[in-house]
């Protein structure tokens, strides 16, 4: 036979354990170390008379004084022998020690009534309660939404095509001191991008007429001057705003499911209150509001010049009037529109009227199967009940 050769198909495995224990360990390093006693023990007392006679042991060699004598049994044997050596336990008294029960056993123990229904109280109103964070956001992006709007149309009107607009209208004032529409839009445009760009003073202060005498006095440029940092202080609130909004937008799409037209839909509402408050203050008396802006934002008599200057010849009372007609008008149309998209119709609730029909169609028939009584006994009649049958009930109670 070579390697080669097949293995025969009933070929049985050679039996290797001679006492028939598969947990027996192989070698004798490998048992535990108090086992040799107890083994020893377990093994004399199981070996039997007839293997003990003197005679026993004359047809085999002795061992060696280092070698360990062979364990007879099985591992079964063995522990069964080890326990019975061990003590029985001894019965629980009054002068035994109390065990305490199984970790496991606390779950079988019921709480208190009132445990529960506090518990359950607590599942509740935890289950109820809506976070806080998104309202937070809702709030402030109904809050800054009119200011948005109001910085971006102060930008619109800000701005060449809004004075090339004015310049160009029918009806408005011309200038009595010899500026053309030209000259008009030549000068104004010079001031209107003072305000927007970031050039100094002298931008303003350099300018000079065609007669070559300088076009702003030293306090229209000062004046300019606060009124471009209140501008770009305004441009930078809205910037601001318009990034908090966007914030405010992206997390509430992820985290609350119509917040952001709950949000757009009130702070249109505080836009028109706002709008509408200011436009009636304005249309009452236009000089009184006008006053008390410049007084708010500039210090007295840092805002008033005479008729012949250049300000007041390149802006005119009018064109504030429109100005503020202007940015009215455009907060108002954004607020309208941003309304009219934002009202909680029922589709965009999440309400469709296949579930309102169902539900009123559940109500009634529940109505319907109520039970009614009767008016002669006062018990209890179902509606679908058969009339004889409902009699009879009656007549027999």
């Amino acid at each position: 036979m070579t390697e080669k050769t097949p293995t025969p198909p009933n070929r049985q495995d050679p039996h290797l354990d001679p006492a028939d224990d598969t947990d027996e360990p192989a070698f004798d390093w490998m048992k535990p170390a108090g086992a040799g006693a107890g083994t020893a023990a377990a093994a004399k007392g199981s070996i039997p008379a007839e293997k003990t006679s003197p005679d026993a042991g004359k047809d085999q060699p002795a061992a060696s004084a280092g070698t360990a004598a062979p364990q007879a049994g099985s591992r079964a044997d063995r522990k069964a022998a080890e326990a019975a050596v061990e003590p029985a336990p001894e019965p629980q008294g009054r002068g035994t020690h109390f065990r305490e029960p199984l970790p496991t056993s606390a779950l079988q123990v019921r709480p208190p009534q009132d445990e529960v229904e506090r518990r359950n109280a607590e599942r509740e109103l935890a289950a109820n309660t809506k976070p806080v964070l998104p309202r937070v956001m809702q709030v402030l992006l109904a809050v800054f939404y009119p200011l948005i709007l109001l910085v971006l149309a102060v930008r619109a009107v800000t701005s060449p095509l809004f004075l090339w607009v004015e310049y160009n209208r029918p009806g408005f004032p011309g200038d009595g001191y010899g500026f053309s529409t030209d000259d008009r839009m030549t000068y104004g445009s010079y001031a209107v991008d003072y305000l927007s760009n970031w050039s100094g003073p002298r931008y303003l202060g350099e300018l000079v007429n065609r007669s070559g005498d300088a076009l702003f006095q030293d306090g229209e440029v000062s004046h300019m001057a606060d009124v471009k940092l209140v501008i770009l202080s305004a441009f930078a609130g809205g910037a601001l705003l318009i990034l908090l909004s966007i914030v405010a937008i992206v997390y509430l799409r992820r985290r609350s499911t119509g917040g952001v037209r709950r949000g757009l839909f009130a702070g249109s509402i505080v836009t028109l209150v706002v709008i509408l408050g200011l436009g009636t203050l304005a249309a009452l008396g236009w000089q009184q509001f006008f006053t008390e802006f410049h007084r708010i934002f500039f210090a007295n008599g840092t805002w008033t010049f005479a008729l012949e200057d250049t300000l007041i010849r390149l802006f005119p009372g009018q064109f504030w009037v429109d100005a503020g007609i202007v940015i009215g008008a455009l907060v108002l149309i954004a607020s309208v529109i941003t309304l009219i998209l934002t009202w909680p119709t029922r589709k965009r609730r999440g309400i469709a009227k296949d579930v309102v029909a169902k539900d009123a169609d559940s109500s009634n028939a529940d109505a319907a199967e109520a039970p009614s009584k009767d008016s002669d006994t006062g018990t209890a009649v179902r509606p679908d009940a058969a009339p004889g049958r409902a009699r009879g009930n009656s007549a027999a109670l």
